[in-house]
């Protein structure tokens, strides 16, 4: 398995920076990629979730100009800076840098003064992975935006304004999960949201001090969400919530939820609705079995998240389900898909003595399906965005 260790080295970021703009950066700046134990396609229900940041992260070497320009350059992708106005609008670019421009215009609309600035930045957050690289490259820079202008946003709204961007900027409808773990994450815990009320508790999480590992296991499916599948799920839900009177699926319990279906007439719908309210149970009680410390308790609940995003949110691959059934035939205590899906990363908790056994078994499920060769990891519970220079 991979190194885990946590990777803080500027080096490489300041001197892309320094290489296409010609002068050292004002600072550098870093967010996390996170991982989701649970809490799927709740966050845009008013729901709940429990992510944690990973050391995998992006990080943004950033300076102020005296112009209107924002320049951007990328480790990941090589060539001339992209280069707009800082009155660059949604549409105004359409690739990677749409998610750092985005924010630059965010932050903007909102009010806050952002001058010209020169922006580069380095990540090793496999990208298309479901480990939302995406909202990394949003934190960073945004992180770094709020310090050199002097903004001084608290983490929710710098979060809010982060999936803003990725909302209308890049027109990704994601919930503010993502961003909200990549900013306000702390090392050795998870983060519990209610993404309605905006509250967090950090969740002590520590698997090794149990024999316990948390691996990650990239899956390299492609992971494609702004395809219309995650926007037609989220349209769903929102119809169904309208159509049961409540302002979201997260007003529905779980003793409520017979009743609920069947005032459905449509299948679909009813799966939907059916996933997102036990989901929300689930996460509750992942939250109370850890604060209670039975971590291996924890184990069967997600395994039903990824039953229930299987059968009932259909949004698994093959590579998903073969790495989460061959997990648990090996010897894993749970295991899940993670992050919005078709495609992507599964995790899985396992006794540590058993992980590269089950690495080991998935390499092999894997070649004998025909699907590439997958990647795996041990996740630690990270440190969220911070200035590292």
């Amino acid at each position: 398995m991979e190194d885990t260790a946590v990777r803080f080295d500027v080096t490489e970021v300041s001197a892309a920076f320094t290489a296409a703009f010609g002068r050292q950066p004002d600072g550098v700046w870093a967010a996390p990629g996170r991982v989701n134990i649970i809490g799927e396609h709740t966050d845009y229900n008013d729901g709940f979730v429990l992510p944690m940041a990973l050391p995998q992260g992006v990080r943004a070497a950033v300076g102020r100009t005296t112009d209107s320009r924002v320049r951007v350059v990328s480790r990941q992708e090589p060539g001339a800076p992209v280069t707009v106005g800082l009155d660059a609008k949604p549409g105004a670019v359409t690739d990677w840098s749409a998610y750092v421009i985005g924010v630059v215009w965010s932050l903007r609309e909102a009010g806050y003064d952002v001058g010209g600035v020169d922006i580069a930045v380095d990540g090793d957050v496999p990208a298309g992975a479901g480990l939302s690289s995406s909202a990394a490259l949003e934190c960073a820079v945004a992180g770094a935006l709020n310090d050199l202008f002097e903004l001084r946003i608290e983490p929710t709204e710098l979060a809010r304004l982060a999936q803003r961007a990725e909302n209308e900027f890049v027109g990704m409808p994601c919930g503010v999960m993502d961003q909200m773990a990549s900013v306000s994450c702390t090392a050795g815990h998870l983060l519990f949201l209610d993404t309605r009320s905006m509250a967090t508790e950090q969740v002590p999480f520590a698997p090794a001090d149990r024999d316990r590992t948390l691996l990650v296991i990239d899956t390299r499916a492609p992971h494609k969400l702004v395809d219309g599948e995650y926007a037609r799920r989220r349209r769903t839900c929102e119809e169904a919530a309208s159509m049961l009177g409540v302002a979201a699926l997260r007003d529905v319990s779980v003793d409520e939820l017979p009743v609920a279906l069947s005032r459905m007439d449509d299948e679909v719908q009813r799966r939907r609705v059916r996933h997102v309210v036990t989901e929300n149970a689930r996460v509750l009680e992942v939250v109370r079995r850890l604060r209670d410390g039975d971590l291996d308790g924890i184990g069967p609940l997600l395994t039903a998240s990824h039953v229930s995003l299987r059968d009932d949110y259909e949004v698994t691959v093959g590579e998903l389900d073969t790495a989460v059934d061959t997990a648990l035939a090996t010897g894993a205590l749970g295991a899940r898909m993670t992050g919005g899906g078709f495609g992507g990363c599964v995790i899985a908790l396992v006794p540590t003595d058993r992980a590269d056994a089950v690495v080991d078994a998935v390499r092999g499920a894997f070649e004998r399906a025909g699907y590439r060769e997958p990647a795996a990891f041990t996740a630690v519970p990270a440190q969220g965005a911070h200035r590292v220079r």
